[in-house]
């Protein structure tokens, strides 16, 4: 039993593993409330069905016991008005406090338990403390995708204790199917748009998608090491010299699968790593010395638009450039906006993941015109490599 429209919750005391680790502001207020809204659907169906919505999470990083900044009293004010509900706060994720709090619940409540991080255990996968966060439920539900590759306490190892009450959220039944789409599609072509700044990165991702896609368009920063590899002048460029090998045996590994692995074939250059360098359009093999390539070229942007707008599956993962430098953001933005246009007018599928890309499309308004955006970063990009998550199996597994 893992798909939560299968039950009924009335009068059960359910555990949710949610994603609350938000961005706060030195006011220490929630800055961007999209996870919290991501996981709402799954905890309106508990406190819908009359079951008593317990939620459990991490937020930030803190170096062991309370830090104030991690609290998640900070964001009980966010999540109340999401949720437009009171939550009952915890001080504690375990023992007495949280049990306090659980027990006073009424079927249809919220309670937010403290962040589980204040714990070393939780990060440890210790099981002795993930039958005590256990303790708080009668119902396992694991919403949080985002750390679905870790095998922490609350995400994976939890799941032994609610051997037939323990499900998956909505927000991770939609990943699930939505990067599953992508990885065993048979709406073609299927084309994979692969950025960002590093080969070493992404290498078990281009391995896995070249049984999967018919296109492969690689550019960012990572680019400049296949350039190089095939000889090309690079300049400054961001290259990985240890990675020119593995970067022709990938393009070797295209032809031989006959996968269309498509480079830019211009850059926009800079002779500074800043927003207000000199800047020009050159051949992306003939940057001169001193100069860096920041974002692909008009003509790199035409021809990968062309393969895109053919497409009928479509997964971005990874910045054309620095699109944080509004200089260099033409190439991420004309990338985002043919996502947008395939979607509605080639009706292709298209799953923008990674929290650059995924940045990226909020920043242009255009995270409501592509077909699903993931939540997950390293969760998203460990799928694309093939690796079953330890939070998914962990659900999955009787």
């Amino acid at each position: 039993m893992y798909q939560i429209d299968q039950v009924n919750l009335k009068g059960k005391r359910v555990l949710i593993r949610v994603d609350f680790n938000v961005p706060l502001n030195d006011n220490l207020q929630v800055t961007d409330d999209t996870r919290i809204r991501a996981a709402a659907k799954t905890i309106l169906k508990v406190t819908n069905d009359g079951g008593k919505a317990i939620l459990m999470s991490h937020l930030g990083r803190p170096k062991g016991g309370y830090e104030e900044k991690y609290s998640l009293r900070n964001i009980v004010p966010a999540v109340s008005a999401v949720l437009n509900k009171t939550i009952h706060f915890a001080d504690d994720c375990i023992g007495e406090k949280a049990a306090a709090i659980v027990n006073q619940m009424q079927d249809g409540d919220v309670a937010l338990l403290e962040n589980l991080r204040f714990y070393k255990e939780e990060e440890g996968g210790d099981e002795f403390f993930a039958g005590q966060i256990a303790e708080n439920g009668d119902v396992y539900i694991n919403d949080a995708f985002g750390t679905a590759h870790r095998a922490h306490a609350s995400t994976a190892v939890i799941a032994k204790f609610f051997p037939t009450d323990r499900l998956f959220g909505y927000l991770m039944e939609d990943e699930v199917k939505n990067i599953d789409r992508v990885l065993n599609s048979n709406q073609t072509p299927v084309t994979a748009i692969i950025g960002g700044s590093k080969v070493s990165s992404k290498i078990a991702i281009i391995e896995n998608l070249m049984d999967r896609v018919d296109n492969l368009l690689i550019a960012g920063g990572m680019a400049f090491t296949f350039i190089k590899a095939q000889k090309g002048k690079v300049g400054s460029s961001l290259v990985e010299n240890d990675k020119l090998e593995i970067a022709l045996d990938l393009i070797t590994m295209a032809r031989n699968k006959n996968v269309n692995l498509l480079l830019p074939t211009d850059a926009v250059i800079a002779d500074q790593f800043a927003a207000n360098a000199n800047t020009k359009i050159t051949s992306i093999g003939s940057i001169p010395d001193g100069w860096m390539g920041l974002d692909i070229g008009p003509a790199s942007i035409e021809s990968f638009k062309e393969v895109i707008l053919r497409s009928k599956t479509i997964l971005w993962n990874g910045p054309m450039g620095v699109f944080e430098m509004e200089t260099f953001a033409k190439g991420t933005i004309a990338i985002a906006e043919a996502l947008a246009e395939a979607t509605k007018s080639n009706n292709a599928f298209t799953l923008v993941g990674g929290g650059d890309s995924v940045a990226a499309v909020n920043q242009f308004g255009l995270a409501d015109q592509v077909s699903y955006v993931s939540t997950g970063g390293g969760a998203m990009l460990e799928s694309l490599e093939g690796i079953e998550l330890p939070g998914i199996a962990a659900i999955k597994k009787i």
